[in-house]
C-alpha cells in the first residue's frame, strides 16, 4: 500500500531531475581566453537591430563600467567613436568588417568586443508596459582572431503593480505607462543592467577577470 502511494512522488522527482539535467549550461571552454589574456578591451560601436535609433548609445554608455570592474582597461568610447567618424565610418556595421589588424594598428588594443542590440524598448502587453534590453557579444583577439569568448544578456522592468482600479485600471495604467516609455528613454537603467550582466566577471560562462583585478586567475 506505501508503494502504491510514494510511486507517484518518486515518479515527479525524477522527471524534476531529468528536466534540470537537460537545462544545465555547459561549461564555457575558456582556453583561448586564458591563452591571449588581454589586457586591454576596444569596444565598438553597437550594431542596432532595433527600430529604436538610441538603442547603440544607450548601450555604448554603460558598457566600460563592467569590464573596467571586472580588470580591464577599456578604450574611452566616445574617443573611439569619434575616431571612427574622423575616418568616414559612422556605421556600426561598417565599422565591425575592419580588419582586426587595421583596428590593432590604430587603438593597439589586445581585443575587441564586437556588440549587437536586439531589443530595445518598451511593448504593450495588455496588462502591463515592459521595457526590455537584449544584447549579445564576443570579444575577439585582435592579434590572431581567436574568438576568446560570447555571450548574450537580457534585462527588463516589469510593471507587476496593482493599480487599484480592477481590469480596467490596469489596462489605463498599461497605456499611460507606454506614452510614457515612448516619450521617456527608460530603457536607459534597463540597458545597464543589461549591460553589468552582458560584461561583468565572475558568472557562469562570462568573461575572466582581467589583469587589473585583485581576482584575476581565480575564475
Amino acid at each position: 500500500m506505501l508503494l502504491k502511494l510514494f510511486k507517484p512522488f518518486v515518479l515527479i522527482l525524477l522527471t524534476l531531475t531529468l528536466v534540470g539535467c537537460s537545462t544545465m549550461q555547459s561549461t564555457y571552454d575558456y582556453t583561448a581566453f586564458k591563452q591571449s589574456r588581454p589586457r586591454s578591451i576596444l569596444i565598438l560601436p553597437p550594431i542596432n537591430e532595433t527600430p529604436e535609433v538610441i538603442a547603440p548609445y544607450g548601450m555604448l554608455s554603460q558598457m566600460t563600467f563592467p569590464l573596467a570592474e571586472s580588470g580591464y582597461y577599456v578604450f574611452p568610447v566616445a574617443l573611439v567613436d569619434e575616431t571612427f567618424k574622423q575616418n568616414g565610418l559612422s556605421n556600426a556595421n561598417d565599422i565591425h568588417t575592419v580588419s582586426l589588424q587595421k583596428l590593432r594598428d590604430i587603438f593597439g588594443a589586445d581585443a575587441a568586443l564586437y556588440v549587437t542590440v536586439t531589443e530595445y524598448g518598451a511593448s504593450y502587453r495588455v496588462l502591463n508596459s515592459v521595457v526590455t534590453v537584449t544584447a549579445n557579444a564576443k570579444l575577439v583577439d585582435l592579434k590572431s582572431g581567436a574568438l576568446l569568448w560570447q555571450g548574450s544578456a537580457s534585462a527588463s522592468s516589469q510593471d507587476n503593480s496593482n493599480s487599484g482600479g480592477g481590469l480596467v485600471g490596469m489596462l489605463v495604467s498599461a497605456a499611460v505607462s507606454q506614452i510614457v516609455n515612448s516619450i521617456a528613454d527608460t530603457s536607459y537603467p534597463v540597458a545597464g543592467r543589461a549591460s553589468w550582466m552582458l560584461l561583468s566577471a565572475g558568472g557562469p560562462n562570462r568573461i575572466l577577470y582581467g589583469p587589473y583585478s585583485e581576482k584575476f586567475g581565480t575564475d
